[in-house]
């Protein structure tokens, strides 16, 4: 055991615990800059090594197919993994490398023992054929997952111990702390895999039929979006575009390379939850004497998509305000007030993540917010659709064909855009109230210039707001009028030129065409005044508070100017974006009341009646002493006193001069015209 003891001393070139000590033997197995840590982590990352080789080596020489396609990236995890772990093995090979050549060149007062650059190497190898292992397109055992995150454990684990008895950074304590989040990053890999990934079974690569991956009881048709089989991680960094990005590098986009909608966002579904949604708040509000809201109904079929967006829009504001925190703190750092050692890396790194998840969040509520919009402007447009099949007579008169295009092409387009700009109403003003934090914290009692700038300038608002919510509906309305005779120009044009009335319907157009430009005109107007007032209040802000500072003595230096031009963008950007909200707000408003006075619209009672004929088919057609009326009045009926009956294949015809009701007596079997007496 002596002589054992003396040839690791030579090795390594320090000398070790002596024998029988067990508990200095297991602190310096705990310590990573001792010599029988670097024996024990040289031997597990060796025969880990020696394990992966030969099982790589197995795998390869039993696939039938070219080595180039047995290694693949499916996913944007697993990109991250081998991209973190092959970066960290170059970045051990590189420090065992520069050891190595530093003891033959002698250029360095340190000689680094060769147990330093040992272990540096064989770590360096064991993470190259651990990323390279994990990029083969096979299941692998739990085990190969298991084992790399002991050991990164083990690593981790003694640096922390070392840099706490040091309390000294180094190199080699950093690669060996970040080699465990590499492991964990393997494991969550494993985790997510990606559900179309390619397997070896046999020795043969084998791929999932798309009726094993993909869901589609619609078309059953493969080529579907694969948004709609996106895991989290394939979500979070639009992984699942690459393909269809790669496709149109290649080549120009055709329509048949457009992958059609996953099963949640086709219009039928999205109608399919609304409807039933609204029937229940229907038959609820009946009890209550009281019509259900479609705005909330909405919101209670995409609560949980709408929450969702909300939290990566809390966390874009969060985000956002911490940048001059952090700017703050940088400059107190450079003026030597240090809070603590170090304290500029952590700054760095934490700048560094802060924008980096400010982009993540940002991007993913644009993005859920839009796909929702369009999933509720395709419900919105395929409601106002079903309606107008099953609009009364009488609801008809009130609701033209020029009317209903309106609502399908503007109101259903600004309810899409509502949610959008949804979260937009609660946002601004937390971003607002974080900013006036923050300037209260730079500036002290000269935020009180900045808070009373900006309430003038949202009192200054109101008036205008409610102008332009009277206008935008006056606007609407005017252009109702002028669709409706443009559409039953076009409707009748045969009827125009026959007659020569092209000049009088282009007067009355043009002359509707007037009105509603007048009140375009009153609402751009307001709206330019509104946008006007709001960019000018960012410069007024920053002169008051400047200004306060001055007549406040309050002194500026580079850590509060600093932060206060940093802020001055926090200001800037909700007060630019509140008409805009306003706006969007008046609009959807506008929007929302006119589809739902459309939908609550009366409707054709036809079900009940095709349900008892069916289930008389012996007399499909029963009317006794039967009064009909287009308009619904009960003293000038149309038909009086019907009494018909009609049975099962029989013929019958009806004859009559023009005007006497014939046709009103075909639209009342069929239930077209409303019944005021009578049973049909």
């Amino acid at each position: 055991m002596v002589s054992l003891a003396s040839s690791i001393t030579g090795f390594c070139g320090t000398t070790i615990c002596a024998y029988g000590n067990s508990g200095c033997v297991l602190k310096e197995i705990l310590d990573s800059s001792t010599c029988i840590n670097h024996i024990v982590v040289l031997s597990i990352s060796s025969l880990l090594s020696v394990l992966l080789l030969v099982n790589l080596i197995l795998r390869i020489s039993k696939a039938n197919v070219p080595v180039r396609m047995l290694f693949r990236l499916s996913s944007p995890i697993h990109l991250l993994s081998a991209t973190f772990n092959g970066g960290l093995a170059f970045v051990y090979l590189g420090l065992g490398a520069y050891m190595l050549i530093e003891n033959f060149t002698k250029r360095h007062i340190t000689y680094y023992a060769p147990n330093w650059w040992l272990a540096m190497l064989s770590l360096g190898l064991y993470q190259l054929l651990l990323s390279l292992f994990f990029t083969y397109r096979f299941r692998y055992l739990k085990i190969w997952f298991i084992l790399p995150t002991i050991f990164a454990g083990f690593i981790c684990g003694s640096s922390i111990t070392y840099l706490l008895k040091e309390k000294k950074l180094t190199a080699d304590a950093i690669l060996d702390i970040l080699s465990l989040p590499g492991a964990l990053l393997w494991v969550v890999c494993a985790v997510y895999k990606s559900r179309d990934e390619e397997e070896t079974i046999n020795g043969n690569l084998y791929k999932p039929l798309n009726a094993d991956i993909i869901s589609a009881p619609l078309d059953q048709k493969s080529n579907v979006s694969l948004l709609s089989t996106a895991g989290f991680f394939s979500i979070m960094s639009f992984w699942w575009l690459n393909p269809l990005m790669k496709k149109g590098y290649e080549k120009p986009l055709e329509e048949k390379d457009i992958p059609e909608l996953g099963e949640i966002d086709r219009a039928g579904t999205q109608y399919t939850i609304f409807l039933d949604k609204f029937n229940h708040k229907r038959q609820t509000s009946k009890q209550k004497s009281s019509s259900p809201s479609i705005l909330w109904t909405i919101v209670s079929c995409h609560k949980r998509e709408i929450f969702v967006s909300g939290f990566f829009g809390l966390l874009k504001v969060l985000t956002l305000s911490s940048g001059p925190m952090i700017l703050n703190a940088f400059i107190k750092v450079s003026l030597g007030q240090e809070a603590f050692k170090y304290e500029g890396y952590v700054l760095a790194v934490g700048l560094f993540f802060a924008k980096c998840t400010e982009s993540l969040s940002q991007r993913q509520w644009y993005f859920r917010t839009r796909r929702l919009g369009l999933q509720i402007r395709s419900l919105v447009s395929a409601a106002i659709y079903k309606k107008q099949q099953r609009l009364s007579n009488l609801a008809k008169l009130t609701h033209s064909s020029g009317e209903i295009m309106n609502y399908v092409t503007v109101d259903a387009y600004r309810i899409g855009e509502f949610p959008y700009w949804l979260h937009q109403t609660w946002t601004t003003s937390l971003q607002l109230c974080i900013a006036l934090g923050i300037l209260y914290n730079a500036v002290g009692l000269a935020t009180i210039s900045s808070m009373v700038v900006i309430i003038l300038t949202v009192a200054c608002n109101a008036p205008l707001a409610n102008l332009l919510h009277k206008f935008q509906t006056r606007l609407m309305e005017a252009q109702d009028e002028r669709l409706k005779a443009m559409s039953e120009s076009l409707a009748n044009m045969k009827v125009l030129k026959l007659y020569a009335l092209e000049g009088h319907f282009r007067k009355v157009i043009e002359k509707l065409r007037q009105k509603e430009f007048v009140w375009l005109r009153a609402v751009q107007l307001r709206k330019a005044y509104t946008t006007f007032l709001f960019w000018s209040s960012p410069v007024l802000v920053s002169a008051a508070t400047f200004l306060a500072c001055y007549l406040l003595g309050i002194p500026l230096g580079p850590s509060n100017v600093f932060t206060f031009v940093a802020t001055l963008r926090l200001v800037q950007d909700p007060v630019r974006q509140i008409p805009d909200v306003i706006g969007v707000v008046i609009q959807a408003k506008v929007a929302f009341a006119r589809v739902e006075k459309f939908l609550e619209a009366p409707e054709l009672q036809t079900e009940k009646m095709r349900n008892d004929a069916f289930a008389s088919m012996e007399k499909p057609v029963v009317m006794e002493s039967c009064d009909f009326s287009w308009d619904e009045n009960l003293s000038r009926p149309t038909l009086r006193n019907v009494s018909l009956v009609v049975k099962a294949g029989e013929k019958v015809a009806i004859c009559g001069e023009v005007g006497s009701g014939k046709s009103t007596l075909l639209a009342s079997a069929l239930g077209e015209i409303p019944k005021t007496r009578g049973t049909v």
